[in-house]
């Protein structure tokens, strides 16, 4: 090859070489213009609906199942095998919640989730936990007695009418703290079952209680609620009481298999002569199963409401469809309506 035809060889495959570098500049200086678009489209975003924004808005516009709430069915539930296909129902902006997941028990599989690992205050969603230690240890027919242990009951709260000296059994008072949300209710289910436990020790209130919810984190732990811990029977706010919309869900499912719970949870009304000669009518709080509410659902079984400041307005439901159950839990509602509008949606989404 003569030295011309070198030369020329080398001019050539510089040229290529600048032709290269320039392409290689021209797209990173897209790539750069458009993450600037996407920066401040989002800027605007945040700056007109601010009450949206969270550590995990990118489960807001692209919901995806987390791999903790995978790794939770799959340790919860060995068979059948959870499956690869996830039906996602896409995300609801309204109302607002902070934090939401539906269930299905018989396929065990998450319909829904959001936010499903943020840390949240339970409220009187804990007394689902509080029955379940309860009639963990003790029967139904165990007889309680309403005593000094309703100092602990905060002002403003939930409650039964519990009256002091009452006598009634132990089903008869989680009927009442499950159906009235009675805070009072709670507390005396949670000492009395302490000291039945404890004979031979003279626990104090106090003392009582404390036992009680060692028991409560000691069942939690057991049954697969790995992020959470509770601090009383009743579901007040404390910042060491707390757990997740994927440890509810595992609740939840808990006590569907407990036909006492069960059965609580899913009436209406009830009316109950107690031991002591008082009789007691309760409603149950949560409207879906309410046939005078307009969040009237026929084939909603159940479960739960919780109201706290620091919880909002949170609800834990049930429904049959089809042959199988669905697990609803929506936490951190604005207003009380919101609970059910939501819970709703997300339900209507699968029939």
């Amino acid at each position: 090859m003569s030295s011309k035809q070198n030369n020329k060889l080398k001019i050539i495959r510089l040229i290529e070489i600048l032709i290269f570098i320039v392409g290689l500049f021209l797209a990173s200086a897209i790539t750069i213009s458009y993450q600037k678009k996407i920066q401040h489209s989002q800027n605007e975003q945040s700056e007109s609906e601010p009450e949206f924004q969270s550590e995990t808005d990118s489960v807001r516009t692209s919901p995806v199942l987390s791999e903790t709430v995978t790794a939770l069915v799959s340790e919860i539930y060995t068979t059948p095998a959870v499956t690869t296909q996830i039906a996602m129902i896409p995300y609801i902006d309204t109302p607002y919640c902070k934090s939401a997941a539906l269930y299905c028990v018989e396929d065990k599989q998450f319909l829904y989730s959001y936010n499903t690992d943020e840390r949240i205050a339970p409220a009187s969603l804990t007394k689902l936990l509080t029955s379940s230690v309860a009639l963990e240890y003790l029967s139904t027919d165990e007889i309680l007695t309403v005593g000094s242990e309703q100092a602990f009951v905060q002002p403003y709260s939930s409650l039964c009418g519990l009256q002091y000296g009452s006598t009634a059994s132990l089903g008869d008072f989680v009927t009442g703290m499950l159906m009235a949300s009675g805070n009072d209710a709670a507390y005396t289910i949670a000492v009395s079952s302490a000291r039945k436990l404890n004979p031979d020790n003279d626990l104090s209130d106090t003392d009582a209680v404390n036992y009680f919810c060692r028991l409560m984190n000691e069942f939690a732990g057991n049954i697969g609620m790995t992020n959470s811990n509770f601090a009383n029977p009743d579901g007040w706010d404390n910042d060491n009481h707390y757990t997740t919309v994927s440890d509810l869900v595992i609740l939840a499912d808990y006590v569907l298999k407990n036909p006492y719970i069960r059965n609580v949870v899913g009436m209406q009304n009830v009316r109950i002569p107690f031991i002591s000669g008082e009789v007691y009518e309760w409603t149950n709080s949560n409207l879906l199963l309410n046939p005078y509410s307009d969040y009237y659902r026929e084939n909603a079984i159940g479960v739960k409401t919780g109201t706290t400041l620091n919880a909002g307005n949170c609800l834990i439901s049930a429904f049959e469809i089809n042959g199988k159950t669905y697990i609803s839990v929506v936490a951190g509602c604005y207003e009380d309506w919101d609970r059910y509008e939501l819970t709703l949606k997300i339900i209507d989404s699968i029939t």
